[in-house]
């Protein structure tokens, strides 16, 4: 299904609250504050506040309707350390993620990079953590073809079709993007989408995106690297039938974000409990089986700037 731009634009820059959602959970759209106690005052001048209930968003890379389960004993843990009840509530999208935490619907996302930039830019969400994947706080996006199919360069997918999990994805579509509008002068992402290649295919997530080329029905998916090797129980021939033709340049890992509105000595409590999740192999390996973190880390604002400068990029080559 051809991508305009519109559809682009709406996740990039969406601001209707009521557009997010969640899955296994038994709230709805009710805000997760509850009645809360004032606490002290935030960075942006606010009344910050101690919630009744905290809730933690997820959206799986990869299609599981089993995240819910899976995390549930990490929302347990937290509520124990923090003596304040924990959900964990998995989103439709990153688009819903980041407007349920504008809204203070969550107050604490598990965000790729690219959605931090987002948050950040439109409500001042607050990067505490980060994750460490085999010792590295970076990674790469990669693109994956079908192994016969002929495709060996970045070139040669001019005219084909192009699978990505979701327009609010680091590695799934900015950064493979934003290369592909360096590398061949392509002015906006409406004329990559549209000209330079055929079709697009956007599949939710990032294992679906390079099943839809494994199937045959998308000629490339850009994903995070190596994405093949999370499919190999349900595809074990995905690592001969699909290659890797490219890699992106170094991305900053996900993020553990806060709302603004959460009190500052709360948000200490919370960055210093998934700390000690490190010594915890019970919770790692959840964090594991959800998103492939091997340790959480500190994180800083600053350590995301390659993304704002990527994502400038794109604002700037938008015709709006």
């Amino acid at each position: 299904m051809k991508k305009f731009l519109t559809v682009f634009l709406v996740a990039i820059l969406a601001i209707s609250l009521a557009a997010c959602g969640s899955s296994n959970s038994g709230n709805g759209n009710s805000n997760a504050t509850g009645n809360s106690n004032t606490g002290n005052d935030n960075t942006s001048g606010e009344q910050a506040t101690t919630p009744d209930k905290i809730v933690m968003g997820f959206v799986p890379s990869q299609d599981s309707e089993s995240i819910a389960d899976t995390v549930e004993p990490l929302a347990n843990r937290l509520g124990e350390e923090l003596g304040i009840e924990v959900e964990g509530r998995v989103m439709t999208d990153y688009t819903a993620l980041i407007e349920a935490m504008g809204s203070n619907q969550v107050q604490v996302g598990f965000i790729p990079a690219f959605g931090y930039v987002l948050a950040n830019e439109q409500y001042d969400v607050e990067v505490i953590l980060k994750s460490m994947r085999r010792g590295s706080g970076t990674y790469k996006a990669q693109y994956v073809v079908h192994a016969d199919s002929g495709i060996e360069t970045l070139a040669d997918l001019e005219g084909k079709v192009w699978a990505y999990a979701d327009p609010t994805s680091t590695s799934g579509f900015l950064f493979p993007a934003s290369q592909l509008m360096d590398e061949f002068n392509i002015a906006t992402t409406q004329d990559l989408q549209m000209d330079f290649f055929s079709d697009t295919l956007q599949t939710g997530g990032h294992d679906t995106a390079a099943i839809a080329v494994y199937e045959g029905d998308a000629d490339v998916a850009t994903t995070f690297d190596d994405v093949r090797t999370t499919l190999e129980e349900e595809y074990p021939d995905i690592l001969e039938k699909l290659k890797v033709i490219g890699y992106t340049e170094d991305i900053p890992n996900d993020t553990i974000s806060v709302t603004k509105e959460l009190d500052k000595e709360l948000v200490e409590k919370i960055k210093t409990v998934f700390l000690s999740l490190n010594e915890d192999p019970e919770m790692i390996q959840i964090m594991n089986e959800v998103y492939n973190w091997d340790e959480i880390t500190t994180a800083t604002d600053g350590e995301y700037e390659v993304v704002k400068k990527t994502y400038e990029k794109f604002k700037d080559s938008i015709s709006f």
